[in-house]
């Protein structure tokens, strides 16, 4: 089961109390105090784990709490510290203090393990309290306790391309083709109700990660559909594609600006990334047809068709990986990155489509050094 949000409580553990004791053995005069100090109490760290992508480990697991340090003894002997705990995450997982709502943990790295609560410190024993004028003290510190608090842990999976559009748009087929995920795929919207991850391979030695959410519908921003909820999954991604369905009864220029409205009311940040845009279901036309609904669509948004695709064609690295002088039109960088006319079920673009996203997510990480 999919579980991107949790809410739970942690505590760390008490510090063991200070003993109060005094050395009593045969042949021993006046022995003096000798109470050890107590454990302290166990911390709760966050960790990382590349090998889980969901947070239902920690369903129904309400307060997660470390051991408490035992207390001293006798014989100045310390009491024993408190096993500390683990929360495994998955990365891309956010701790948030349910109180105030701040951020308070953003868990990315894999392998990072962070100290989230420190335990309490233990108790000093009675034997750190003689002196001259006190020399048969009869209390002890006790250990200092943990702490509590409550935090809601949010799932925001980690891509480079996020995938956008209507139900039943083609974004499940699509990652389906292009990367190693194998989600379900049906002829019914709404057939994705969980965000799925799959990796790109592009050439021999190059890769990204691409995230497909369930549908964003108009008002989706106000709560209807699946696609708000799951929107958070793609705040990460350095570069969104928005799929346009051809062969919709919905109109491309309605479709492309809808989507375009439902980002900007999530997230103003998130309305900013750069983003291409790919027209699927272009099996369904002959040719001519695709350029004539292709340039048709750039009309009805305000932009003019250039040259096919030009910056990835003069690149002979790319000259056999699928572009055609048929289907694609590049656009100024300050729109849309590009619009490409793809089938997932022919496969046609879909090479061209994976070097042109690898292409953006390479210039937008220099971009992002150079800041």
């Amino acid at each position: 089961m999919f579980v991107d949000s949790v809410d739970i409580m942690l505590s760390s553990g008490k510090g063991g109390a200070g003993c109060v004791s005094f050395w009593t053995e045969k042949f021993v005069v006046k022995g003096g105090p000798d109470g050890g100090d107590g454990g302290k109490g166990g911390n709760v760290y966050f960790v990382v784990d590349n090998n889980t992508d969901t947070l239902s480990a920690l369903r129904g697991r309400n307060h997660i709490k470390a051991e408490n340090g035992r207390p001293g003894e006798g014989r100045k002997r310390y009491g024993r510290k408190g096993k500390s705990v683990d929360v495994v995450v998955p990365p891309g997982t956010q701790v948030i203090d349910q109180e105030s709502g701040e951020v308070l943990l953003d868990l990315v790295e894999e392998g990072q393990r962070v100290l989230f609560l420190e335990g309490g410190k233990g108790g000093l024993g009675n034997m750190h309290f003689k002196n001259a004028s006190n020399q048969r003290p009869t209390y002890a510190q006790p250990g200092l306790p943990g702490v509590t608090k409550q935090v809601r842990l949010e799932l925001k999976m980690i891509a480079d391309v996020g995938l956008v559009g209507y139900p039943s748009v083609g974004k499940s087929t699509l990652i389906s083709t292009i990367t190693n995920a194998k989600p379900k795929v049906a002829s019914y919207e709404f057939t994705t109700l969980t965000p799925n991850l799959g990796v790109v391979n592009v050439g021999e030695y190059d890769s990204f990660m691409m995230a497909d959410i369930p549908g964003i519908i108009e008002g989706a921003s106000d709560g209807r559909g699946l696609g708000l909820e799951f929107l958070k999954h793609i705040e990460r991604t350095k570069t969104l594609l928005l799929l346009v369905d051809m062969a919709n009864y919905r109109e491309m220029k309605y479709q492309y600006e809808t989507l375009l409205v439902e980002l900007e009311r999530y997230s103003e940040v998130l309305a900013k990334r750069p983003f291409g845009v790919a027209l699927t279901k272009c099996d369904s036309f002959s040719v001519d047809e695709v350029n004539s609904l292709t340039e048709q669509f750039l009309s009805d948004i305000g932009l003019k068709a250039n040259k096919t695709l030009q910056k990835f064609k003069a690149n002979p690295e790319y000259s056999s990986y699928g572009f055609t002088e048929d289907f694609g039109v590049e656009l100024p960088t300050s729109e849309p990155l590009f619009v490409l006319p793809i089938s997932s079920v022919s496969h046609l673009n879909t090479e061209a489509l994976r070097f042109a996203l690898k292409n953006y997510i390479v210039a937008v990480n220099e971009e992002e050094k150079v800041d």
